[in-house]
């Protein structure tokens, strides 16, 4: 027996023993928790050799649309690539960079990071859907009045972000930062900046971009 390993019910335990019992243990739940729908066309695909398809319906920008897509698809692949809506931009593909942020449901996410298929039902608000060059949403007209961008590769993700940011801040969310989790989150510079965080400037348009969010958020207060 290992030192310092208990033997229990006269079976002698060991790191391998652990880690096999625990990688099952998890496995469970990880197949579980799958969707049904996803599963079974996953499975037709094994069976046939055939990329596995599934349909799904969601909203996106207010309008409803109806895809079949190879269930491998990233929102972001079907928004950029099956509805035309290319201000979403795909950068690191990683979940790191934030180039890719849309909000659905009133929550932001990362798009590259999530499967298409897993939306069904959802709400998707992308920087299209937020306002157009005649009508601008005031977030958007903020970040032009400022200059809160350069390339401008980042922004359609810093902005959905943003809008997202303030939208929490509203309902209580608190971040990590927040000095009493259980006050109302006051929007400060080290509250905003930790908030939008998941967002990278690579032209280093941070200060322009936080004076930006503060004026919108000033106007709602």
């Amino acid at each position: 027996m290992e030192r310092g390993m208990p033997e229990r019910c006269g079976l002698e335990l060991s790191r391998r023993h652990l880690l096999i019992a625990g990688a099952g243990s998890l496995a469970v739940p990880v197949f579980a928790t799958a969707p049904s729908r996803l599963a079974a066309a996953q499975g037709s695909a094994v069976s046939t050799g055939a990329p596995a398809m599934m349909k799904v319906s969601f909203k996106v920008n207010g309008g409803v649309h109806e895809l079949e897509l190879d269930t491998r698809t990233t929102l972001l692949d079907a928004l950029r690539e099956n509805l035309q809506l290319t201000g979403s931009k795909k950068g690191c593909d990683h979940g790191q960079c934030g180039a890719c942020t849309v909000i659905v449901n009133g929550r932001r996410i990362n798009s590259c990071l999530s499967l298409a298929v897993m939306h069904e039902g959802d709400s998707v608000t992308t920087i299209e859907g937020l306002g157009t060059p005649d009508r601008m949403h005031p977030m958007q007209a903020a970040f032009v009045q400022h200059g809160g961008y350069q390339c401008g590769y980042c922004t359609p993700g810093q902005i959905c972000s943003a809008v997202a940011v303030l939208s929490e801040v509203k309902s209580g969310i608190p971040s990590h930062v927040s000095a009493d989790l259980n006050a109302q989150p006051q929007l400060t510079n080290a509250e905003l900046r930790e908030r939008m965080s998941g967002n990278i400037c690579r032209c280093g348009a941070y200060s322009n971009i936080a004076e930006a969010i503060t004026e919108v958020a000033g106007r709602d207060a």
